[in-house]
């Protein structure tokens, strides 16, 4: 039976970092706030649960002090950062598909003139990171990250090491990937490939994502409903009317949505979202890649692995092993190390499958044995569909200003839209704060 709810002023969709910072800032302030989570959590694309013995980030994961919203945020939750093991092994594959070992020292001298011709007009082309279209990045915007490494004259071993670092970043086929995505994350670590990748991939939040997101949570001064999907939102000449998966129909003065770009057509919207969402909804963002999680038998030294791009696993890395880890044996007494692995495509590996993912663990380091593995597909997740935002040839330039835009009394905030970390915790936080403020001056005007 529809019911209704008392009104509100501002109705917030989804409470991941974008959501639960908008609507913190708009609860201080003194407005009325209701959050609507379909999840039965908080934390939207970050997920801290406890599987295969550990505490592990089934979304996303690492963050950076060059990060400025989500270092700030870190500040005033008091959270901490631990560092990722460096690697002491790398393995990649040489010419013919020959399996090479070395140090992190030989791995980076092999792929040194690689990265820095993939990015090496970023300071021309996108000058400042925090104005991704500030430049003539227009210029470059069609070409895809793969266009990119087929204009440079690299070998193959170089190549396919290359190749499969940019898989580890992006998530996707580099064919699938502007290269403007690769652009603007260098751009907002000042041009530094070498800052980019440490900033991406290397310092986990103590505590995990989930209990940050959680402390966010509290200090929201308004109502937080888990479990209460959206499915359509309706702006009348001075209201949005949202009706829930149950038949409530509540009343806003404004709304924020803080869904995916992939995710936008689960609601049906009145009148229809502007053409720059419908546009970019229907291209679909490029990252619809794996992560997976898995345990192999045994302490294994510290490594990095890369294979191809093409492979099921283009990255393979330890994360916990022995004093790492809160305990390093199961239950039977099995020693074991913790693995993450990142692959292109989602349909290429069935993360359920032990066996398929051993013929993939196998292809880029073998003689690890695989005893279990866990993951969630981002993908196949309604309120997802996909991992992290990277952008398709031609859509940054295309889509991002008119993305930001508000829409009559519908805001949106993502990650998707950000500025200067986009795809990334940052880029949250970044588009939460923003359209705070935006709302706040609305309703301010509004009386």
């Amino acid at each position: 039976m529809d019911t209704v709810a008392q009104p509100v002023d501002v109705i917030v969709i989804g409470a991941g970092f974008a959501g639960l910072v908008a609507a913190r800032e708009l609860g201080a302030a003194g407005y009325r706030v209701l959050v609507l989570e379909a999840r039965d959590r908080v934390g939207g694309r970050t997920w801290t649960e406890r599987r295969l013995g550990h505490e592990l980030e089934l979304g996303g994961t690492w963050v950076h002090w060059v990060q400025p919203h989500t270092w700030a945020e870190m500040t005033r939750y008091q959270r901490e950062i631990v560092r990722s093991p460096a690697a002491e092994e790398m393995y990649w594959l040489g010419a013919g598909g020959e399996r090479r070992q070395g140090s992190v020292a030989d791995f980076m001298t092999l792929i040194d003139e690689g990265q820095q011709l993939v990015v090496d007009d970023v300071r021309t082309v996108m000058p400042r990171g925090t104005d991704p279209l500030g430049g003539p990045i227009a210029e470059l915007d069609d070409l895809s990250l793969q266009d990119r490494f087929d204009s440079l004259a690299l070998d193959e071993e170089s190549r396919h090491a290359n190749e499969s670092v940019w898989v580890g970043h992006v998530n996707a086929r580099l064919d699938q990937v502007g290269l403007s995505s690769a652009l603007r994350w260098v751009a907002a670590t000042g041009g530094h490939w070498q800052l980019m990748h440490e900033a991406s991939s290397t310092y986990r939040v103590v505590g995990g994502m989930s209990a940050w997101t959680s402390a966010i949570a509290e200090d929201v001064r308004g109502d937080i409903r888990l479990n209460t999907g959206v499915v359509s939102v309706t702006q009348e000449e001075d209201e949005v009317v949202v009706t829930t998966a149950t038949g409530e129909h509540i009343r806003a003065r404004r709304l924020i949505s803080t869904l995916p770009i992939n995710a936008v057509s689960g609601i049906e919207w009145e009148p229809a979202l502007p053409e720059a969402w419908l546009r970019a909804n229907s291209d679909t963002v490029a990252s619809q890649g794996t992560k997976v999680w898995i345990k192999v038998r045994g302490h294994v030294p510290r490594f990095a692995a890369y294979g191809t791009q093409h492979h099921p696993i283009s990255v393979l890395k330890s994360e916990y092993r022995g004093t790492d880890t809160d305990t390093d044996t199961d239950t039977d007494g099995t020693v074991h190390t913790i693995l993450v692995g990142f692959g292109p495509d989602h349909t290429q590996l069935d993360v359920t499958n032990v066996g398929e993912v051993q013929r993939a663990v196998d292809a880029v380091r073998p003689g690890l044995q695989v005893l279990e593995v866990t993951a969630h597909d981002w993908m196949k997740d309604p309120l997802s569909r996909t991992t992290w935002m990277t952008h398709r040839p031609g859509a940054l330039t295309r889509d991002l200003a008119e993305l930001q835009q508000p829409a009559g009394l519908v805001h949106f905030a993502t990650t998707d839209n950000a500025d200067l970390w986009g795809g990334f915790i940052d880029g949250a936080i970044e588009s939460g704060l923003r359209e705070a403020h935006r709302v706040k001056a609305a309703l301010s005007s509004d009386g």
